[in-house]
């Protein structure tokens, strides 16, 4: 996602609502990289930017970093899930496309160079502590629950290979 919400219908928030949105979205990631044993990092964009790296410990995958980015209208979250795959691309595809339907403000994507990426935004208006808590504990869930089917769907060779 590019962070331009310019099509978005909410009303863009002012300057000094993005100010106040991202002080308390830093004092929010801080207070749960403190508390949190699943969130192991949080990093901010470049200066100027409304952008934050929020880096969860997985099971099933390794790591799991979501990319937050404050929009004039909207709260943008992306993660990189994995490449695109190898093999069985229709299955693979199809899978994730089912996968669509279970997910709560969060959809499968393709991204860059066809990686699969999971993918929500939420109104400026909208985002809270309990927003936020939602947002990052279902792509954490998400992710957790739907990356390893799907690595056996476009990856079976290679992971085959690797136990053999």
């Amino acid at each position: 996602m590019n962070g331009d919400d310019s099509d978005d219908l909410a009303p863009p928030a002012t300057p000094q609502e993005l100010d106040a949105l991202e002080a308390r979205l830093d004092a929010w990631l801080q207070r749960e990289l403190a508390t949190s044993p699943v969130l192991v990092a949080v990093d901010r964009g470049e200066p100027g930017e409304r952008r934050w790296y929020v880096r969860l410990a997985g099971e099933e995958k390794e790591f799991t970093t979501i990319w937050l980015t404050l929009g004039q209208r909207a709260l943008h979250l992306e993660t990189y899930v994995m490449p695109a795959p190898e093999e069985a691309e229709a299955a693979f595809y199809a899978h994730l496309l089912r996968r669509n339907r279970t997910t709560h403000g969060l959809w499968f994507a393709i991204g860059e160079e066809e990686a699969i990426f999971l993918v929500g935004q939420l109104p400026v208006a909208a985002v809270d502590e309990a927003a936020l808590d939602r947002l990052i504990g279902s792509t954490y869930a998400y992710v957790e629950r739907f990356f390893r089917p799907a690595l056996s769907i476009g990856f079976a060779s290679r992971l085959a290979k690797g136990r053999g």
